[in-house]
């Protein structure tokens, strides 16, 4: 059975972007989330094998989003995607329990790796 994974960014060409490379490589995306209190809506919901989420959001910051998600199910495995120049963020983000950050713009090699690495 495919790995089922939750995207969140709130540009959805990102979404579009990340979706393609992992429907092309065998994971299913089971929802997509514009903003963090979305993200942690679907999570609970549809409990996601992986998250992918964005860290500059409207509504709720992916960090923020994060800490929630880890809040309800600490086994929750998160993948934070971060612009350049973010470092204090992602240093955050993984004391908050992320498991590792991609850095936009993406290449689809060290998406699929990251998310290999984490759930397989």
């Amino acid at each position: 059975m495919s790995k089922r994974i939750l995207i969140v960014d709130d540009a959805a060409f990102m979404r579009m972007m990340i979706k393609d490379i992992l429907t092309k490589n065998g994971y299913e995306v089971v929802a997509e989330a514009s903003d963090g209190m979305q993200a942690v809506e679907k999570y609970l919901e549809l409990h996601p094998d992986l998250v992918t989420m964005d860290i500059t959001m409207p509504e709720m910051d992916g960090i923020t989003a994060l800490k929630k998600i880890k809040e309800v199910d600490p086994n929750a495995v998160v993948i934070m995607c971060s612009a350049m120049g973010q470092q204090a963020m992602v240093i955050d983000a993984i004391q908050a329990g992320a498991k590792d950050f991609i850095v936009k713009p993406f290449q689809a090699d060290r998406v699929i790796e990251a998310i290999k690495k984490a759930i397989g």
